[in-house]
């Protein structure tokens, strides 16, 4: 009988706090709410954005965090209708799905209301508009770094399901301690052909194409440095990219914080069929060349120039024109010729991180006041050009008063993830937006997550380097680790 007793004292223990969980969890239905003249304020700030259908739920939190509880209530143009009631609006993934689908091409209507000292308050309703186009890629990958300097910490490449929130890593520091990771890069989104730099004292570059890791030293008699910053050809046969020597510099008293910058660079293209470095005159010059992208068709080679001053000293001098020269997959040669797209002295404008859509109309590219490192630039925006007139347009519906950097399309070239500092001036988050037929962007939203105040606010991490993926990276890390530290690296040639 004792034993039977203790038994039920120990579940009633262990049931209160579930009890007060679920209470916590649900708050009563809004009645007679006082109307409010002003839309909500809710964190993120999705008001007005367009997403594609079976994007995750765009979960929110009311900005003002001392409130009762909040209820939802989101309405399609095209019918159906779901419902959030608790501490921040938190829909379920299904009901959510199943209304978007339905409404693409539409829009939904959001009712919020919120209650605070026992009283319940309806705000204005506010719109979300669901794309015609898919956004049917399994998700992005990105880099996650504390937004330090000096120290790398606990870095890791991880991919995200954006039609949920499953994260999961590919590769990360404790997996190969002491060494840096960077400029993951894929081919066009394939999750079985990319490239991504290791750095530190086992460092080098990894290849991975059909599932088989291949672990190169790229620097040569020939050549100035180890490769960096990449791209691949359509084909996935070849590969540009840059060599440099990066460096640093802090600034104190000032508005910026800190300067990367190359005291040379620049630009070459990896044959990863025979492990060869395919050299061209024109871009192997004492000026600075880098950031190479081959056009959608791959027949072009967009890259950066810039004339070199004395660096740091002269670090606002630094300003880089956008270029091109042609490029035959078939015999490996490049063109004779190299043409000016935008010209950094004429226009007194840095030109950097050029990315053609892949349906080979759009040139999507950063603009500084100077410089090749747009993360670190407050002004730096996102910039249009299209690729048949040559007409260029700042896209301003998706740019900000704080820095927009690393941006990459999706397959069908009608939406584009970037990271940006809009929310505090020191972390970069990522932003995916629309884009039509025009090339102008939609309100960008960021990539939802389930509580996302308490997710982005108490997380420590930038994002960089996002892309889409078209399906799920499955990679082995730990031949990664072998690879790394056996010493043993396959040394390229040049052509």
């Amino acid at each position: 009988m004792k034993r039977r007793v203790l038994t039920k004292l120990v579940s009633l223990v262990l049931l209160v706090p579930l009890v007060q969980l679920a209470l916590l969890g649900c708050v009563s239905s809004p009645d007679n709410p006082v109307k409010v003249n002003a839309l909500p304020e809710i964190y993120p700030d999705y008001i007005g954005v367009t997403i594609p259908a079976g994007i995750a739920p765009l979960d929110f939190n009311f900005v003002d965090e001392d409130i009762d509880g909040m209820d939802v209530v989101v309405k399609g143009s095209k019918g159906g209708e779901i419902h959030a009631n608790g501490a921040w609006a938190d829909f379920n993934i299904d009901d959510w799905h199943a209304l978007t689908e339905q409404n693409a091409g539409g829009e939904l209507t959001f009712t919020v209301c919120v209650k605070k000292d026992g009283q319940w308050k309806q705000y204005q309703d506010f719109k979300i508009y669901v794309s015609q186009y898919r956004l049917d890629e399994y998700g992005v990958t990105y880099r996650r770094i504390a937004p330090g300097y000096e120290v790398g910490g606990d870095i890791g490449i991880y991919q995200r399901d954006i039609h949920s929130f499953k994260e999961s890593v590919i590769l990360a520091e404790n997996i190969v301690p002491g060494q840096c990771m960077n400029c993951h890069v894929a081919n066009r989104a394939n999750p079985n052909t990319f490239n991504m730099q290791l750095r530190g004292s086992s460092g080098g570059t990894l290849i991975y194409k059909d599932g088989k890791q291949s672990y190169l030293t790229t620097k040569t008699d020939s050549t100035v440095a180890n490769t960096s910053y990449s791209y691949w050809h359509p084909d996935g046969d070849y590969c540009a990219f840059s060599t440099n020597s990066i460096h640093q510099s802090f600034f104190v008293g000032t508005g910026q914080r800190i300067e990367v910058y190359d005291t040379f660079s620049n630009v070459l293209v990896l044959d990863t069929r025979t492990n060869e470095l395919v050299l061209c005159p024109l871009l192997q010059t004492d000026d600075w060349e880098t950031y190479p992208a081959f056009s959608a068709d791959g027949k072009t080679l967009f890259y950066c120039t810039a004339k070199p001053f004395r660096v740091p000293a002269e670090w606002d001098k630094v300003k880089y024109s956008l270029c091109k020269i042609s490029f035959d997959a078939k015999t490996g040669t490049y063109g004779t010729q190299v043409d000016t797209l935008l010209n950094a002295r004429e226009l007194d404008k840095s030109f950097t991180y050029p990315r053609p859509s892949y349906d080979g109309k759009w040139l999507m590219y950063n603009v500084t006041n100077c410089g090749n490192f747009p993360v670190n630039h407050p002004e730096a925006d996102l910039w249009l050009m299209n690729l048949k007139t040559g007409e260029t347009h700042p896209l301003t519906e998706a740019n900000s008063d704080d820095t927009e950097s690393y941006h990459s399309w999706s397959l069908n070239s009608r939406w584009f993830v970037f990271s940006s500092r809009r929310e505090n001036g020191v972390y970069s988050m990522p932003y995916i937006a629309f884009i039509d037929e025009n090339g102008r962007a939609g309100k960008p939203f960021l990539l939802p997550q389930r509580n996302p105040r308490k997710y982005y606010l108490e997380e420590m991490d930038s994002y960089n380097s996002i892309d889409f993926t078209e399906s799920k990276v499955r990679f082995d890390a730990h031949e990664t680790y072998r690879k790394v530290f056996d010493n043993q690296r396959i040394q390229v040639t040049i052509r």
